[in-house]
């Protein structure tokens, strides 16, 4: 069954066609790969999804509801988060707080800066965030200024951030850009947790292939604004036109 249905998507700058006639499916509880060389439109077609960019045709569909026109900050109300090349967290707050404020933006429809005291115990807000943060294995840090987190920690409370709000789509761009080899192993094993204890479907734009295949079920190569192929990730590597689009040659 798809959750994300990607219909016939077009977009244009000017005379630059970004993306072509796009159709791409989703299947519900999978991790799914979108990988291309740099200007290939995977960024392109993440901000359509999140309501960045409208497209000039086609349409996009998650579980039964059209994300055309959606404003981006209306995309969580749907079940969908987004996790950012760059993460963005709150620096000024504690990490426990970062975690808390989706829960008021859900509620109240807007981000509620204001110093927490206890009486925010209703419904539950500061246990859930806890919780988060015990499986995000950030539990020990809930108290730490977020500014002051390294690079991979920021990425995981962002993700804390993400999952405190139950989503059943997680986009993730680039989730491990700019991050040592030892931050992008831990964020692959957390990745594989939280797919493991939760029913969510996660969708990963990523040009590190390590990460890709140690996560993906399936992969859909882009090019020139369009995808060229889809498969399982065995069969991804030396498929001809993957080649073809990384290399500029084709297979013999």
């Amino acid at each position: 069954m798809s959750m994300l249905e990607i219909k016939n998507v077009s977009k244009h700058f000017g005379g630059l066609k970004a993306l072509d006639n796009v159709n791409l499916s989703i299947r519900a509880g999978t991790v799914h790969a979108i990988i291309g060389p740099n200007g290939a439109g995977k960024s392109t077609l993440l901000n359509c999804l999140v309501g960045k960019l409208i497209p000039d045709t086609g349409s996009v569909m998650f579980d039964g509801n059209s994300l055309l026109g959606i404003k981006p900050h209306e995309i969580n109300q749907l079940g969908v988060s987004r996790v950012f090349q760059t993460p963005e967290i709150f620096a000024d707050l504690t990490v426990l707080e970062n975690v808390m404020i989706p829960c008021f933006a859900r509620r109240d429809g807007a981000f509620r800066l204001h110093a927490f005291e206890t009486t925010e115990r209703e419904g539950g807000i500061i246990e859930k965030a806890e919780q988060i943060l015990i499986d995000v294995t950030m539990q020990d840090k809930r108290h730490m200024h977020a500014g002051s987190l390294s690079r991979g920690d920021k990425r995981r409370l962002e993700m804390a951030m993400c999952l405190v709000q139950d989503p059943k789509l997680l986009l993730l761009d680039e989730p491990t850009a700019g991050m040592a080899r030892a931050d992008t192993n831990n964020t692959i094993a957390l990745l594989k947790d939280i797919k493991a204890k939760r029913d969510i479907t996660m969708a990963i734009i990523e040009h590190d292939m390590h990460v890709v295949f140690s996560l993906a079920e399936r992969i859909t190569v882009m090019a020139q604004g369009t995808p060229i192929v889809e498969d399982a990730p065995e069969n991804i590597k030396g498929h001809p036109k993957v080649q073809e689009a990384y290399l500029g040659t084709q297979a013999a």
